[in-house]
């Protein structure tokens, strides 16, 4: 640990002035980073407060549902959320602003700046969601007595296969740590595997899967239709939904189409592109309905996510460009498949729990897309099998946050 914390600041000191101006010649971000070096001034939060991690927007995603219930539950505690990277931090701002006390960046791994950010924080206790193991940070809660977790642990195949290697170093590593609670028992044994203590080692399944249901009473004229739903498509996402449906639409006369873009400055865009199919359309906010419509366009704001318990099956965006994919879960909730592109980053932990059955796909091309709506809606027995493996998927997940919540109730 002495010579990593020593080898880690040599290496920090030379590279990061040349790395950071290479940055700025490029023109990207450096965001945050006087930040992350402890250059920064803190609300005076006392001595009771709750440190949560999550570097960047999946992790943020994970941990929202785990932060409300510990505002509840620890109700004179002070909650500060930190991130690693500016669109996690955009992403925090704009979920806890009305939960946390404090949001602010997590700190470079060295020795002042971990220090500096624990003096002006003072964490009762730190909780790092998913993959982020920082030994520095980890050496300094330990000697502070900070009580620190891993929450909805997970590690890849490649990680582990180079973690093992040095299995001796994050054996001392994880001896800082008071618990790590992993998403599944496989990654569990991959922990145990390099070097944490079977003792404080549990599965506690994936928070992501603590999604409420939302009912409601939906009007929009499903009758004996099936309803595909296209949910947060990006530009060049319509392309592909609306040219699937249109081909699939020569043979499955059934099926209507809901196309819900995610932002609606874009909805003229997309309204041309619905015009070019020739297929009769309308919109939600006119309160048109599926008796005589083949494609609505869903132009309202917040009702996207209980749309998903009337459709039969749902393209999920923002997978067939960089942006990394949006919540699948808002549609298996309500045991219904999902499909998506190939980028899905934001999501990847719970598209691996969903295609290990046919609950979610990922494609990698529009063809693909097209052939896989078209299995889904010409075989009835694989479409109601994917359907049982949407509710297996939630099952099989069930109790993480109240898991965590106990835990900490031990430490708290």
């Amino acid at each position: 640990m002495i010579i990593y914390r020593i080898l880690s600041t040599i290496i920090f000191l030379t590279i990061l002035p040349l790395y950071a101006v290479v940055r700025i010649i490029k023109g990207k971000s450096v965001a945050g980073w006087k930040t992350k070096l402890g250059l920064f001034e803190a609300p005076n939060l006392g001595d009771k407060v709750i440190l949560y991690h999550g570097v960047s927007v999946g992790e943020i995603i994970a941990l929202e549902n785990l932060i409300k219930k510990t505002k509840e539950t620890f109700s004179d505690y002070k909650i500060a959320v930190t991130t690693g990277t500016p669109t996690g931090q955009e992403i925090a701002q704009k979920k806890y602003k009305d939960t946390a006390d404090f949001i602010t960046y997590f700190p470079f791994d060295i020795a002042p700046c971990v220090k500096s950010f624990l003096d002006k924080i003072n964490p009762s206790i730190a909780i790092i969601a998913e993959t982020e193991i920082w030994p520095t940070f980890a050496h300094y809660c330990k000697k502070r007595n900070i009580p620190l977790f891993i929450v909805n642990g997970r590690i890849s195949d490649s990680t582990f296969n180079a973690y093992k290697f040095i299995k001796r170093f994050f054996k001392q590593v994880f001896a800082n740590y008071t618990e790590i609670l992993t998403q599944s028992e496989e990654d569990r044994q991959k922990y145990m595997a390099i070097g944490a203590s079977a003792d404080k080692t549990f599965a506690m399944g994936n928070l992501k899967f603590d999604v409420k249901k939302v009912e409601a009473d939906i009007q929009i004229g499903k009758g004996q239709n099936r309803i595909i739903i296209a949910g947060s498509t990006h530009k060049g996402e319509d392309e592909i939904v609306l040219d699937a449906f249109v081909k699939l639409k020569q043979e499955f006369s059934d099926i209507k189409l809901l196309l819900a873009p995610r932002h609606l400055t874009r909805l003229d865009n997309v309204k041309e592109l619905v015009e070019k199919t020739g297929l009769a359309y309308g919109f939600r906010s006119q309160n048109d309905t599926f008796e005589n419509k083949d494609i609505i366009l869903l132009d309202t704001m917040g009702e996207l996510g209980k749309m998903y318990q009337i459709c039969d099956m749902a393209f999920i965006g923002g997978s067939f460009n960089k942006t990394g994919g949006h919540n699948p879960l808002e549609a298996v909730v309500y045991d219904k498949p999902v499909i998506s592109g190939p980028s899905i980053h934001n999501f990847k932990d719970i598209y691996h729990i969903l295609t290990r059955s046919s609950a979610g796909k990922v494609v990698k091309t529009p063809q693909e897309f097209t052939d896989y709506l078209h299995k889904l809606l010409d075989n009835k027995d694989f479409y109601n099998q994917a359907c049982l493996d949407c509710k297996y998927a939630f099952m099989s997940q069930q109790g993480a946050l109240d898991f965590v919540i106990e835990r900490l109730k031990n430490i708290l």
